[in-house]
């Protein structure tokens, strides 16, 4: 099983890491323990580079399979061995811009609950931009300029971004914990990562985040439309 050291610490930019196995067909590596994020919950997974042996790898690509997480290795050096040891080091200015747009989208998804009761229904980001679909019927210019405002203070008002990992069945003691119209997170699972913007935000999460909003910057809906009857979508960008 991989430690997933980027559950803990986000702001973890190189780590060292023994290779524990090696999958030649898809050019993967499994160590034992990682700061890469995988991808997940609409988080693209982490970019960056594998250093083993005197030699550097790219990697492309980070996907999580069981307990596991694989991570492919770009170019046409040859693998390394299982056993060897390594140091990875992320694309840290790119990952930063993801952290701050996760958790802007969280304020946003926590402001929307808290002002209108609107679950999330779906989403998905990039670096410093994203979208955010939410349960409203009806959605107009005034309705999503109020919103922008109200993000935007959050914001303004610093507050710490918390991160805890609980039993699952002290977890799903926590009121409105799953803030998505459909539960996603799997009957096996028996530690729940939670992710808090004190005061405003709550919800059951595994990826990576700022620890204030201060420095999640000012939050811009760029652009919203209706995907449904009761699905509305937002747009945001950070600036």
């Amino acid at each position: 099983m991989t430690d997933m050291l980027y559950q803990t610490d986000a702001y973890l930019q190189e780590f060292e890491a023994n290779i524990v196995s090696v999958i030649e067909e898809s050019r993967s590596v499994v160590l034992d323990r990682t700061a890469f994020y995988p991808g997940g919950g609409g988080q693209p997974c982490d970019l960056g580079s594998l250093f083993v042996n005197g030699v550097v790898y790219q990697v492309d690509k980070v996907k999580r399979q069981g307990d596991d997480i694989l991570h492919f290795l770009g170019g046409d050096a040859p693998l390394p061995t299982p056993g060897s040891a390594s140091r990875g080091t992320l694309d840290w200015a790119r990952r930063y811009k993801l952290m701050r747009t996760h958790t802007a989208l969280h304020v946003l998804c926590g402001t929307v609950f808290r002002d209108y009761g609107a679950l999330v229904t779906g989403g998905d980001m990039e670096p410093l931009k994203g979208r955010m679909d939410f349960e409203f019927e009806t959605l107009r210019g005034e309705l999503v300029r109020e919103i922008e405002a109200a993000v935007n203070r959050e914001v303004e008002r610093a507050r710490d971004v918390r991160v805890r990992i609980l039993p699952r069945e002290e977890a799903f003691q926590i009121p409105d914990l799953i803030r998505t119209k459909i539960n996603l997170l799997p009957e096996g699972i028996q530690q729940v990562r939670t992710v808090e913007i004190v005061g405003l935000d709550l919800q059951a999460d595994g990826g990576t985040h700022v620890r204030n909003t201060r420095e999640v910057g000012t939050i811009r809906i760029a652009d919203y439309k209706s995907k449904g009857a009761i699905n509305k979508r937002l747009y945001v960008e950070i600036e």
